[in-house]
């Protein structure tokens, strides 16, 4: 047996290279990634490949460091949209700033359990610091509480049992429960109420303004008859930037009426809650300290990588009523409340360190440098619209409240829902500017979403340019 032993653990030992071993894999891995960054303004924000490319399989046998790389470039990093790219304006993204991927390498490293204060005290200080300084950014209370999470998915769903528990429903009162939102509101919430057993609940869709805004005129009398009907008012979500538009719903109105009725007021700013950081946002969010639950990511107007989401919530007991259990394992552990546990308030307890990758840049630039680039996407936004209403036989969509605009094409002939399919394609195909589209009560509009923190001037530019080039081709 001990020659078994020996003979395994010089195996074994493969997986922990010598130093110079690893000073040579983490050089070419950094080259790598200069390379990626270094022609990243000339490279395409869309790839299409016509063909799927073959994957490799796992062997016995090592590959070389030099193989993978090329690999990873070809099929991974060429390949759809280039999420980094200053050309994704399609969907919410954040841009993953750089010394996020040195924070994860940081984390990774370390390999620190950030689910419970015991094994990790640093870690847990660290991520509860960043939930503190975003209730604070919220107006919530130094009570409050929160977790950073994978996304707004989960923080979704962490808002939603939370409100369940705390409005201590039971499974009898599940096809009584009704949810009040508006057909703009982001699908994980439905997500999330199926998930978490509601999905019997009834779903009051509030209508929307002309400028995509949920009308609250009716919401009160909604409200008292679906009570005096025998149903129980049970959720209000409000958007702080609607993924389709980017629009904020009248959340101090909302929350007015939410207290009102007794009924959990749930705030979703995934996209737009870091807007707060500038006067004119925080502003028009008056209200949002009223709130039960917030949500939001850090990985869209924070530009953090993917996967790094926030939920934040008013009442302590309410999460841990929802969350919190114990095991006889984690026995030694009962003592260290000093920290809130990140376990104690998710559904998590495998917990990655990844307030690394938000803390290390937070502190590394200071905040100064986040506002300016959230103020100066909202500007390009505002000059985008004003450009494009310029050109002739161009509808846009109302101002824009953040970084989000809507633009479409009405040509003298044909519908102007095909012509716009047709133009979004083009303008896809061309790759240089990624954008995506939506349809809002039959209209079918083209999206610019401004978030990506290396989106400038010259990329909306060159996006007119691309935009009038391809309405000529297709106008004809």
């Amino acid at each position: 047996m001990i020659e078994k032993i020996k003979s395994l653990e010089k195996i074994a030992r493969e997986l922990e290279p010598e130093k110079e071993t690893q000073e040579e894999l983490t050089q070419k891995v950094i080259n790598h990634s200069d390379d990626f960054l270094a022609n990243l303004s000339d490279e395409k924000a869309f790839f299409q490949n016509p063909e799927p490319k073959d994957q490799d399989q796992l062997s016995e046998a090592p590959t070389a460091i030099e193989e993978l790389l090329k690999c990873l470039r070809s099929n991974v990093e060429y390949d759809g949209i280039n999420a980094a790219s200053g050309g994704h304006m399609g969907y919410v993204p954040g841009g993953g700033l750089y010394p996020s991927a040195l924070g994860d390498f940081l984390a990774a490293m370390s390999n620190k359990y950030a689910g419970i204060y015991f094994p990790a005290p640093g870690a847990a200080r660290m991520e509860n610091m960043l939930i503190r300084w975003m209730n604070e950014l919220m107006s919530f209370p130094s009570g409050a509480t929160g977790n950073l999470t994978s996304g707004g998915s989960i923080s979704n769903l962490i808002a939603v049992v939370t409100a369940r528990e705390a409005a201590e429903v039971r499974a009898s009162h599940f096809d009584k429960l009704v949810v009040y939102l508006s057909d703009q509101a982001h699908h994980s919430l439905q997500k999330a109420l199926r998930i978490a057993g509601l999905g019997e609940a009834h779903l009051r869709y509030l209508p929307v303004d002309s400028e995509f805004r949920i009308d609250i005129s009716t919401l009160d009398a909604t409200i008292a008859k679906d009570r005096d009907s025998g149903l129980i008012p049970f959720f209000i979500n409000a958007s702080l930037g609607t993924t389709n538009t980017g629009t904020i719903d009248p959340i101090d109105s909302m929350a007015t009426i939410a207290r009102r009725h007794k009924v959990w007021f749930h705030v979703d700013a995934a996209y737009g809650g870091f807007f707060r950081m500038l006067p004119e946002i925080r502003e028009k969010t008056k209200g949002i300290e009223k709130a039960d639950s917030i949500t939001l990511d850090p990985h869209k107007s924070l530009f953090l990588p993917f996967g790094t989401g926030a939920v934040l919530i008013k009442d302590l007991k309410s999460v841990y009523k929802a969350h919190r259990y114990t095991a006889d394992y984690l026995q030694d552990l009962v003592d260290s409340d000093s920290e809130v546990n990140a376990a104690d308030v998710s559904p998590e307890l495998t917990k990655h360190f990844r307030g690394l990758r938000m803390w290390l840049p937070l502190k590394l630039f200071g905040l100064k440098p986040f506002r300016a680039a959230l103020e100066e996407k909202m500007l390009l936004a505002q000059y985008f619209r004003k450009q494009i209403k310029k050109e002739d036989g161009f509808e846009v969509a109302p101002v824009p409240d953040l970084s989000i605009t809507m633009f479409r094409y009405i040509p003298a002939d044909g519908d102007a829902n095909a012509f716009n399919e047709k133009l979004i394609k083009a303008i896809q195909d061309d790759g240089r500017i990624f954008l995506s589209s939506t349809s809002i009560h039959g209209i079918f509009w083209i999206r610019v979403a401004i978030v990506v923190f290396r989106t400038h001037k010259d990329k909306i530019d060159l996006l007119l340019s691309i935009i009038k080039e391809k309405v000529r081709t297709l106008d004809k």
